[in-house]
């Protein structure tokens, strides 16, 4: 999956530099930020977001900016293509674009509309001008007032439409460190994920997995430095779990296993585990007889040619005495489970 954060004027330049290249370090690839925020005054948009592309640039994040009537005037140019000489690689179009101005722009960037919004005319229109809806995205709004956000299941009917046409889809998790004024209460796309802030990772999982979201951005101003690094993770195609190891066994820690492409809804099966290449004895000390939800086990040499796969039971399931039983996720970490699917990865912890 893909992340990205989000960016205020109103921040400052020391605060929003050191955003960036916190997203650099982090394997970030998108930064939104919008030039019609009422509550940010003051502000040499040119001068501060040239700046901030510069620096973009280096950690190479693609920018994504709220482009109307207002955009020529703060940043001092006279058209649209003179954004992509700034360094814009994304625009999120307002209104008063025609289709055929709509198709012409998508020549020199991706252009990003509101999901919620697209219309099946609008569809139509811009497929008749000859659209290639690969240049385009779908990004939901974030929702500052309580209870205006969207449910998940709405989120992901409106990107999975747009996904089969070839639309890149994205949506918004609150932050959980400095919220945005002058609400400060979160800025999700789903409502649910207001109420869960510290959850910041799991949202994200949950969008990217249930939503159907190709780009999950943080709403927010910041989030905690625990969040980071598993923002870091999400971008490398893993998660870290913490799990309780039996001793012998704790060389399971040294690789990042990731699921099968063909998910079993029962198991989590490691693609590498095999590769240990050392013999795995059976248990004859073992006495339980079930494994429940989130148990972890190997396969022993009674298994033959799977001696050595790893697996995570996602459900309780009996103990084939042909699997040695070496450990147990953590509870805190079982809402992880569903999202551990389809060639996604984890690394114990």
């Amino acid at each position: 999956m893909k992340t990205g954060i989000s960016l205020y004027f109103s921040s400052g330049m020391e605060k929003n530099r050191g955003m960036i290249k916190k997203a650099g370090e982090h394997g970030v690839q998108y930064i939104f930020t919008s030039l019609h925020i009422p509550e940010e005054t003051g502000v040499n948009y040119r001068q501060d977001i040239i700046s901030l592309l510069t620096l973009c640039k280096e950690h190479h994040c693609n920018v994504i900016v709220d482009v109307g009537p207002e955009t020529f005037k703060k940043l001092g140019v006279n058209s649209l293509h003179e954004l992509g000489d700034l360094g814009i690689t994304h625009v999120r179009l307002d209104y008063g674009f025609t289709a055929r101005d709509v198709v012409d722009i998508s020549k020199r960037f991706h252009v990003v509309f509101n999901a919620s919004t697209i219309t099946e005319e609008e569809l139509l229109e811009w497929k008749q001008y000859g659209a290639d809806f690969t240049k385009f995205a779908a990004c939901h709004n974030f929702y500052p007032k309580e209870f205006t956000g969207l449910s998940l299941e709405r989120v992901k009917e409106i990107n999975q439409r747009l996904k089969y046409l070839g639309f890149m889809t994205m949506a918004f998790v609150p932050g959980n460190l400095e919220l945005r004024g002058p609400l400060m209460e979160g800025l999700p796309t789903v409502e649910e994920h207001r109420r869960r802030k510290d959850d910041v990772v799991f949202n994200m999982l949950e969008l990217f997995f249930n939503g159907c979201c190709d780009v999950v951005l943080i709403g927010d101003v910041d989030i905690k430095g625990s969040e980071w690094e598993g923002i870091k993770s999400l971008n490398n195609g893993y998660v870290e779990l913490e799990a309780d190891l039996l001793p012998p066994y704790e060389f399971v820690k040294s690789t990042i296993h990731h699921d099968r492409p063909d998910s079993s809804s029962y198991l989590f099966r490691s693609q590498e585990s095999r590769q240990y290449g050392q013999e795995i004895l059976p248990d004859k000390n073992q006495k339980n007889k079930v494994r429940k939800a989130g148990s972890i086990c190997i396969s022993n040499k009674d298994y033959l040619r799977y001696m050595g796969e790893l697996e995570i039971a996602r459900v309780e399931l009996p103990l084939d005495p042909r699997l040695n039983l070496i450990g147990q996720i953590k509870e805190k970490d079982m809402k992880y489970l569903p999202y551990l699917r389809n060639g996604f990865g984890i690394k114990f912890i």
